[in-house]
């Protein structure tokens, strides 16, 4: 029964953008599995299934399938929870973040890889990255202000 109702609810959420537990639970009662919420969210953490942004207005769920992409949108989501202001001097982006939030923003800085990062050192609410170029920290800042649009 479960492998079942693990296959439906693959099949519903790849036809369908369900974006929240009632919805799926709704859809697995109507093709005839009769479920709860708290069956539903299990479900969902058994299978991996998470939730992407569609044109930054709805969310829906999706199967988990590319660790690396996954990846990326944790360390992205930290960034935007966690960040404040930033400025540049020189080769130096300081970034400003929420209290205690530094250390999280500049290890997701670390793991997004990007190659003008030479490397992140963090306080409380405060992230300084060493960049490879002036250029370059320009084209960081860029990057950051496009993640948080």
């Amino acid at each position: 029964m479960k492998t079942a109702r693990h296959a439906k609810i693959i099949e519903i959420i790849n036809k369908n953008n369900i974006e929240t537990q009632e919805e799926l639970a709704k859809a697995l009662n109507e093709a005839g599995f009769n479920v709860t919420q708290a069956t539903v969210s299990r479900d969902i953490r058994e299978l991996k299934l998470m939730k992407v942004s569609e044109n930054g207005e709805r969310q829906r769920y999706v199967v988990f399938q590319n660790k690396d992409n996954w990846e990326s949108d944790k360390y992205i989501r930290v960034l935007r929870d966690g960040f404040v202001s930033m400025d540049m001097a020189q080769n130096l982006l300081v970034i400003k973040t929420v209290s205690g939030m530094a250390m999280a923003v500049a290890a997701a800085l670390d793991a997004l890889k990007w190659n003008e990062i030479v490397g992140c050192i963090a306080g409380d609410d405060t992230v300084m990255c060493a960049i490879r170029t002036v250029d370059d920290t320009l084209l960081i800042m860029d990057k950051i202000s496009k993640i948080l649009q």
